[in-house]
């Protein structure tokens, strides 16, 4: 005897899908190629960005040294591109609501590697004259920087030239709205939310089979929907598989927000032990090895900026000193390492008696939290807007990292008056040196709420690494040229 399907996992009507595509609502002919093909056009793209880089860096060796086989490199992009596929070059961005170029910075660098060394192996194995030390360096650097930006180029045209994604947000209370502000947050997200749908009472009330069966009727409803977000803390193993399920049946992809966002926190790995999934907390003191090198590479790099930057810190200071009354710089007492108290210096941005008018922008006896932003400060100079505006009134904070008193990379220092108003919670901030740039610089700016702001910084503070900061450092470039939330 056949068996009955639940009402949950039962076929859809064809009329409602097709089953080929996971595409709902208007019919295949009418939809977008560029709907249909969304995906696939992002991996053409980017295995065409990685061959252009092996092209282009294969000529500019040539040129610079030789022996080197062109025909070799040129003829060897196929090889390129099955290591990229290999490496898994082409399929992170489907994986993961939010992939960036900058995440694959390490598998960039390990591909880069592999493709040059299997070059000079297919030199040797035809005979070519031996490629020289400078030569392979310079093309294994070269193919490196073109891929690193060639993908970020192309990823920003693939989002111009392709439709968003369609995701309907399974969810409730402060979780969902905790997702929802992340997708207004991060416009490189390309996603976004065209349906909600909130199963809490249902699933106290009538269980998973019952939220499923509505779920697949939302689905089979909602025109071309391609993802399920689920950031609800009232989700349980069987609506999870019912999920699975339906996003597998519908060509959906699947993102879970965890529920217990308490219990995960920032400070966690996931690891598994066969099939048993494991959570360890980063609970302990990070290595003197690791503090050693971070200021090693903070005096480093403050001096190589401070002596490149010196021009332009000279044309600032004539420009402030020409266009406004009072000093070039502004000094003000921060909170550093363990809240102690420093003099932070930075370029003047507003009119010398800004601090005096502070009660004109803000009730300091007012604010709900222990950091205030104002978009439009009357106080800010003219000069002083286009410096805040790329950021480049922090710069004399070059001369405060080469001092210890901050680093390059760490939570933002905060002014004396305000940190005297934190809650024990919030002093989390001050576990370490604060920085030129960090978190809250690349993950929104001014536009963050101080609990979002100081959210970022906990996952900052509880995960340090070198290879953090670079992140840190290099999404700071965009972030600047952007401009969103500089105040």
């Amino acid at each position: 005897m056949e068996a009955v399907r639940p009402p949950h996992l039962a076929h859809p009507p064809s009329t409602s899908l097709d089953a080929s595509r996971g595409r709902l609502g208007p019919a295949e002919g009418r939809e977008s190629w560029r709907w249909r093909a969304r995906d696939s056009i992002r991996r053409r793209m980017l295995a065409g960005a990685d061959a252009l880089a092996v092209v282009i860096a294969a000529d500019a060796v040539a040129l610079l040294n030789r022996p080197w086989s062109v025909p070799v490199a040129a003829l060897s992009v196929a090889l390129w591109i099955l290591l990229a596929k290999l490496f898994g070059l082409y399929d992170q961005d489907h994986r993961a609501l939010r992939h960036q170029t900058i995440d694959e910075l390490r598998t960039i660098l390990a591909w880069s590697a592999t493709g040059t060394a299997s070059v000079v192996l297919l030199q040797s194995a035809v005979s070519l004259p031996a490629t020289t030390a400078h030569g392979t360096l310079h093309f294994w650097l070269l193919v490196t920087f073109l891929a690193t930006a060639l993908r970020a180029t192309v990823r920003a045209a693939w989002r111009r030239l392709t439709p968003r994604e369609r995701a309907l947000l399974v969810g409730s209370g402060p979780l969902k709205a905790a997702t929802g502000r992340k997708l207004e947050l991060f416009t490189d997200i390309h996603v976004d939310c065209v349906e909600t749908f909130d199963p809490s009472a249902l699933v106290e009330r009538d269980g998973s089979g019952r939220v499923a069966e509505l779920l697949r009727n939302r689905i089979e409803s909602t025109a071309r929907l391609d993802r399920i977000i689920v950031a609800t803390d009232h989700i349980d193993e069987a609506l999870i598989a019912v999920l699975v399920a339906l996003c597998r049946r519908y060509n959906l992809k699947l993102s879970v927000v965890p529920p217990a966002r308490g219990i995960f926190g920032t400070a966690v790995q996931l690891h598994h032990i066969a099939d048993l999934p494991l959570i360890e907390y980063s609970t302990w003191e990070t290595a003197r090895s690791t503090r050693l090198l971070k200021r090693g590479f903070d005096v480093v790099v403050s001096v190589g900026l401070l002596l490149l930057t010196a021009p332009l810190l000279l044309l600032i200071a004539a420009s402030i000193a020409l266009t406004s009354r009072g000093p070039i710089f502004f000094v003000q007492r921060r909170a550093g390492l363990n809240g102690r108290p420093f003099p932070m210096v930075k370029f003047r941005t507003m009119c010398h008696d800004a601090e005096a008018r502070v009660h004109e922008v803000v009730n300091l006896d007012e604010i709900g939290s222990p950091a205030f932003k104002v978009p439009d400060d009357p106080r800010v100079t003219r000069v002083g807007r286009l410096l805040r505006r790329f950021s480049l009134d922090e710069l004399p904070q070059l001369w405060n990292v080469l001092r210890g008193q901050m680093s390059m990379v760490g939570p933002r220092p905060e002014d004396c008056s305000m940190v005297s108003r934190y809650l024990p919670e919030h002093r989390l901030r001050l576990k370490v040196k604060p920085g030129l740039t960090g978190p809250m610089q690349v993950y929104g700016r001014g536009d963050l709420t101080f609990e979002e702001r100081l959210a970022v910084e906990r996952e900052y503070v509880e995960n340090p690494s070198l290879g953090r900061d670079l992140r840190v450092l290099l999404l700071t470039i965009p972030a600047v040229v952007g401009g969103r939330g500089a105040y």
